[in-house]
Parts: structure tokens; C-alpha cells; sequence
């Protein structure tokens, strides 16, 4: 089988008007480390499963992706995050939810997998993580000053009921990634900061396994980015996949119809999804998603916004 990586950073970009050419670039270098590091995974006959661990802990330790260090702000000054993994073969799968401490959440995601769990939330998570040798990082590890003049601009706008003009980009954002090894298996993997100035205690698609990840060998494996409570509600992933084995539609097929329709009614975002032949998809119904493959040539290839052709 063909081994292909697929990832993004989050669909809802910067505009276009204020993206600086070294921003782009930046945010270019930022894909391409991201899926350098999950390519030599599937080249080395890894797994899937490995592959999507690592590409996603490349972003998360990137300042520009709302995960990890560079995530967003609560509408209380504080960071939870959330991620979530799935392994196609097995449909193992293992998520956190509203946790600060561990350097990469997509790790804490992976060990709940690994244990008798699927998700954990919060304190219990966060010492189980202690108690499973996951890596932590001081408290203020998240901290970006960028985040944090988006959230006090964003109270400022909610303090005087003024009307909400930002970009999806200064709204919400993710990171994700799903793979196809040499073996046939697939897998997902997604983590997040959240939304923006979100209610403590929110809780978005990317940790509900269906929503925003899914991986089964049967269909394909999602990681969807954009404005949670949408996906969730008509579970996005899981809808995809059931397109798929009882409609006979193929992954590109399936995803275009369930985010052409998300959009439709106010559900801003995107997702990735390859299935178990290797075939990719990347829609979104926005100006654009940060977002990029790797296949067995391994040429990193990248993408942002909505006129540049899919990498």
C-alpha cells in the first residue's frame, strides 16, 4: 500500500489582505515540519497510528497553531485543552478533555488510548498523565502574546455589544492529522485550544469521537477543524463514514457533501480524511485551512487559502 500523511492547522485563515509574506511563510514552514515528521514515521514501515502522534506534536509545538503552545484563550484568561486519537484497525481510541499541564496533548490522548479508558476530563485526566510518565510544561507553556491580545480584544468587543467582525481565524482554530500506512490502516488524530474567549468548560468537536475524529479501516479517518458545536450536532465524522459503507460514496465524495452542507447552515470549517487505499480529501467551506500531504515521494506539499489548488 502506499503510505500518505495528510494534515491541517485549522481551517479559518488569516484574510488574505492582512497576511504578511512572512507570516506565510511561517506558516508554510510550519506544515511542512509537521508533515516531515510524520512522513519519516510511514517511511521507516511505521504505523499510521505513530505517524499521526508525531505529525500532530510538530504543531502543537508551534506557536502559530491554536494547540498546545500557541492556543487560545478561555473568556476567563485560562487554557483548556483538548485532544483526541483513533487507531482504524482496532477503533481504539482515547481522548482528553480540558486539561493544562502536559507539553502535548495529543501524547496525553495516546496514552488514555493505550489504557482501559476512551476519554478523561480535566484533574483526573491530568494526574492520570502524571501517573503514565506523559511530559509536562510549566502552566504559562500555552502563552502566546498573540492569544492573549486576541482575547482581550475579543471581551473589549463583547463589552460593548459591538458587532462580531473577526476572521474564522480569530475565532477558533485546530490541528489534525490522518495517515494511511503500508500496511492498509489508518488513523486520526486532532488537538485544540478551543474558541476564542470560549465558556470554561466548553467542549468542542475535537475530542467526540464522530464529530471531529474518526478512524476505521472500513471507511477512512477524519480530523475536522472549524466551529465545534456544528459538527458535533450532526456528527460530522461518523456521517462521512456511514456515506461511505452504506452509500458505496467514496472519501471525497462523502466529505464535500457533509461540509458543503455544514456551511449551509452556519457551520463554518473543514476537515481531512484519507481512506484505506490512500485516497485524500481536504473541504472546507471558508476562505481557507491551513493543510498539506506527504506521499511516498516525499515531497511536502502546502496549501492556505480557498484559490490555491489542494497539495
Amino acid at each position: 500500500m502506499p503510505a500518505i500523511l495528510a494534515i491541517h492547522g485549522g481551517a479559518g485563515t488569516i484574510r488574505r489582505e492582512t497576511m504578511t509574506p512572512e507570516a506565510e511563510v511561517a506558516f508554510h514552514a510550519g506544515l511542512r515540519r509537521a508533515l516531515m515528521a510524520g512522513h519519516a514515521v510511514l517511511a521507516a514501515g511505521g504505523s499510521a497510528l505513530d505517524a499521526v502522534t508525531q505529525a500532530v506534536v510538530a504543531l502543537e509545538d508551534d506557536p502559530l497553531f491554536n494547540a498546545g503552545h500557541g492556543a487560545v484563550y478561555t473568556s476567563a484568561g485560562t487554557h483548556e485543552l483538548d485532544a483526541a486519537i483513533m487507531n482504524g484497525a482496532d477503533r481504539a481510541a482515547g481522548a482528553v478533555v480540558g486539561i493544562l499541564g502536559p507539553r502535548n496533548p495529543i501524547l496525553a490522548a495516546r496514552a488514555v488510548l493505550a489504557s482501559d479508558h476512551v476519554m478523561l476530563h480535566g484533574r483526573g485526566a491530568e494526574d492520570f498523565c502524571r501517573d503514565n510518565a506523559v511530559a509536562f510544561a510549566p502552566a504559562a507553556h500555552p502563552h502566546t502574546n498573540r492569544r492573549w491580545e486576541a482575547l482581550l480584544a475579543e471581551m473589549e468587543r463583547r463589552r460593548q455589544s459591538a458587532e462580531d467582525t473577526r476572521d474564522d481565524a480569530a475565532r477558533h482554530g485546530t490541528v489534525g492529522a490522518v495517515a494511511c500506512d503500508i500496511h492498509g490502516h489508518i488513523a486520526a488524530a486532532t488537538s485544540t485550544g478551543g474558541m476564542t474567549g470560549k465558556a470554561p468548560g466548553r467542549i468542542g468537536d475535537c475530542p467526540v469521537f464522530g464529530a471531529g475524529t474518526w478512524a476505521d479501516d472500513a471507511s477512512c479517518a477524519i480530523s475536522a477543524t472549524g466551529h465545534g458545536e456544528y459538527f458535533i450536532r450532526y456528527a460530522a465524522a461518523h456521517e462521512i463514514a456511514c456515506r461511505m459503507r452504506y452509500l458505496g460514496e467514496s472519501v471525497e465524495v462523502a466529505s464535500e457533501l457533509i461540509v458543503e452542507g455544514l456551511g449551509q447552515i452556519g457551520g463554518s470549517g473543514g476537515l481531512i480524511a484519507v481512506d484505506a487505499e490512500g485516497n485524500v480529501a481536504l473541504p472546507f467551506n471558508c476562505a481557507g485551512m491551513y493543510r498539506g500531504t506527504i506521499g511516498e515521494d516525499g515531497v511536502a506539499r502546502t496549501a492556505i487559502y480557498k484559490e490555491e489548488p489542494h497539495p
